[in-house]
């Protein structure tokens, strides 16, 4: 993967950034925000706004998670990039699951970056959130987004479903940063570190949180108690990921995700959530990392296992559930 230097395209085959041979993830240079009553300069309205995703990338299917959790289909247009990561970076192809940039027409997501910031400098990254009238780019932190639309569309999403309900907010903010560490990021600190000590400090770090996650999982429904809330969700981008790609890609292989009772349990209730299943693109998701990554699968051979069945049935409803849940709110 290339980036951009002042406006540059610099080619190059994918390449983490590292340090020390450790991986560093760079920081979201877009970090505006849109805002119901436009305090912002990015007011809320239907049809303003579209996302630039790959339905390969963690990061952006949080945003696309959370459009559709929140029926925001018809508000928010979007766009889909090819799950293979070439040289010149995201493009946009015909390819089965990939839809065109139909707002900028831009043949490379980087066009799109540029357009933008003329001078920008930094990774090409999903998802991407763009505002059609004002022509620039919003966010491309998906922190940011999945907040903007949990709660910033409410006058015109069709679900009034609340993922970071403010009792809660303290308790979802904690457990997100150890997650976010340690599982969001921690399977990339493995996956593409350089050096021996560098993979060992993040597989471990990685394998510890997964058993904390396994033992809380075995007293609450939920992350943070029975209250199905964002950290659920932003865990399940990953979750859905590991037996598929990261536990052999990424040599996270201490265990499957299937042999965890209470997390492959789990990880099946948000899967069958009405809407959650048609989020997942494990076509994409396979192609891109075992396509994109030379360094890791010089042949590039996507593997045609696991055979994974996310629609068995799950054991998740022995615990109560707080507030409603999608697919059964009014």
């Amino acid at each position: 993967m290339g980036k951009l230097i002042d406006g540059v395209w610099q080619k190059q085959s994918f390449s983490p950034e590292v340090r020390e041979g450790r991986f560093v993830r760079p920081e979201s240079p877009f970090r505006d925000w849109v805002t119901r009553d436009g305090s912002s300069g990015f007011p809320a309205e239907a049809g303003r706004y579209h996302l630039y995703l790959a339905l390969a990338c963690p990061w952006a299917h949080r945003a696309l998670l959370f459009r559709q959790l929140k029926g925001l289909e018809e508000a928010i247009t979007v766009s889909v990039v090819d799950p293979i990561m070439t040289d010149e970076g995201w493009h946009f192809s015909e390819e089965p699951g990939c839809i065109p940039d139909t707002v900028n027409g831009c043949r490379y997501l980087r066009g799109v970056y540029l357009k933008a910031d003329p001078h920008y400098t930094g990774r090409v990254t999903t998802p991407l959130l763009w505002d059609k009238v004002a022509g620039t780019a919003v966010s491309n932190e998906s922190a940011d987004i999945i907040r903007m639309l949990n709660s910033e569309f409410d006058k015109i999403a069709e679900s009034a479903l609340d993922f970071y309900p403010p009792e809660h907010r303290e308790a979802i903010d904690e457990v997100n940063g150890w997650v976010y560490s340690d599982v969001n990021n921690g399977v990339y600190k493995a996956g593409f570190a350089q050096t021996q000590d560098a993979y060992e400090e993040g597989y471990d770090a990685l394998f510890r949180a997964l058993d904390a996650i396994e033992e809380r999982l075995g007293r609450h429904r939920y992350l943070v108690g029975n209250r199905l809330t964002e950290a659920d969700w932003r865990l399940f981008t990953t979750l859905v990921r590991f037996d598929p790609v990261y536990y052999s890609h990424f040599k996270c292989n201490r265990q499957r995700l299937i042999d965890f009772p209470n997390l492959s349990g789990y990880l099946r209730e948000l899967y069958q959530v009405p809407g959650v299943a048609d989020t997942v693109g494990f076509d994409h998701i396979k192609r891109h990392y075992y396509g994109s990554h030379p360094g890791l699968n010089p042949t590039g051979i996507v593997p045609k296992g696991p055979v994974i069945d996310y629609e068995f049935s799950h054991d998740r409803d022995r615990f109560p559930a707080e507030g409603p849940l999608p697919g059964i709110e009014g």
